[in-house]
């Protein structure tokens, strides 16, 4: 096992046992990363408040075979902010999946984390979510090469499923939120 510390955005969580939690995040150093984070559950729990969809947080895990571990977790950032409403809170979640379904494990893209970052961020300010929504999937696929740069995005979800092969599962609470 190899231990390491990154910067991380959290992307998804999900129940694993009676107090543990799966998490898959999006680091800085290492790309998109799962692992358990064993007694999160717990009421006592001290990582219990840094792991939240979104939050950016330094985090420390081992990895092993399987899943890694989660050793320690401080958040750097909690935008605040966009928790304060359902609408941000649902875009929130919309660009944390689209990063998650448009990665594979382990790809290291600082570009890509920082752009994730800088749209939760740019969230807190703006009142314009249908805008910031078209201009984080045009981003997000020039970015990573499925959109030429400078060409215009007539329909940004269009796009965005052509990618994938799929629908997003937020995308319907994206648009319905962010018109």
């Amino acid at each position: 096992m190899n231990r390491y510390s990154s910067a991380a955005i959290i992307l998804r969580k999900r129940d694993y046992s009676e107090a543990d939690k799966i998490i898959v995040a999006f680091s800085r150093k290492q790309g998109k990363v799962s692992f358990i984070a064993k007694g999160i559950k717990k009421i006592n729990s001290k990582k219990r408040g840094s792991i939240e969809t979104g939050n950016i947080v330094l985090i420390s895990a081992t990895r092993s075979e399987g899943l890694g571990i989660l050793t320690e977790a401080k958040l750097l950032r909690s935008f605040h902010k966009v928790r304060t409403s359902l609408n941000k809170i649902s875009l929130l979640h919309y660009f944390c999946e689209v990063v998650d379904k448009l990665t594979q494990p382990e790809e290291p893209d600082p570009a890509l984390f920082n752009l994730l970052a800088k749209y939760i961020g740019m969230l807190e300010e703006t009142s314009k979510l249908k805008r910031l929504r078209e201009h984080f999937i045009l981003n997000t696929l020039t970015l990573l090469g499925f959109w030429p740069k400078g060409k215009k995005m007539i329909d940004p979800d269009a796009a965005l499923e052509e990618v994938l092969e799929r629908r997003i599962n937020s995308a319907r609470v994206g648009k319905k939120l962010a018109s």
